[in-house]
């Protein structure tokens, strides 16, 4: 499995509807190339071998930049297209059993509360992410954690102390950044702030900026 080292800009990459495959590359390369250094793959509802195909495309975007990629939710779509690794929500195969499906896959978990994030310690996950911070079309129906997550997750799981990098998560733009990075964020995951934007790259690079001088927001 590649040693491709977690970054701090996290994009989680999900194809719009009705969009062009060679668009939504682009737009993942241009991520890349501006500061994304952690990428997902997230295909709800995807059959297997189109899910497949297109993450060996993006996976090669990513691999050829030395970035680690992570499929949603798919332990079999991770493995068939060579992935780092594979994210899971609260829903899905518990951390131990997708580690004896796949043991070179470095696993990521998703947490909404504390218990989720000490439940997912204990199991020495890759990463976890904290959130939604805010409210999110990505996720629809579920409350935001809200910032109060973000000040716990800094203040009882600091990866200098567990090991365990944990990323924010869920409604995070260039307007709401700050305010999570104050609470104590030193990593960042997005979806619209970057696929969506006019210029991804540009987004990208502007989010990487603010991670990179969070003194400045002090």
């Amino acid at each position: 499995m590649t040693p491709f080292p977690l970054g701090r800009l996290y994009l989680v990459a999900t194809p719009r509807d009705g969009q062009a495959e060679a668009d939504f590359l682009a737009r993942i390369a241009a991520a890349l190339d501006g500061g994304v250094d952690t990428l997902q793959l997230r295909c709800k509802g995807w059959e297997a071998v189109p899910y497949i195909r297109l993450a060996e495309r993006v996976r090669d975007l990513a691999h050829a930049r030395r970035v680690p990629l992570f499929i949603n939710d798919r332990v079999d779509v991770a493995v068939a297209s060579g992935a780092t690794g594979v994210h899971l929500g609260q829903a899905d195969l518990p951390t131990r059993w997708a580690r004896d499906l796949a043991p070179a896959l470095r696993i990521g978990r998703s947490t909404h509360a504390p218990d989720h994030a000490e439940a997912a310690l204990a199991d020495r996950p890759a990463y976890f992410a904290v959130g939604p911070v805010y409210a999110t079309p990505t996720k629809p129906g579920r409350a935001p954690a809200t910032l109060d997550y973000v000040r716990w997750a800094a203040a009882h799981a600091p990866e200098d102390h567990t090991g365990v990098p944990w990323y924010a998560i869920g409604g995070i733009d260039h307007a709401t950044a700050p305010d999570v990075i104050r609470a104590g964020a030193t990593r960042l995951a997005v979806v619209r702030a970057i696929l969506d934007a006019p210029d991804p790259a540009q987004a990208a690079g502007d989010l990487a900026r603010l991670l990179d001088r969070p003194a400045v927001l002090a």
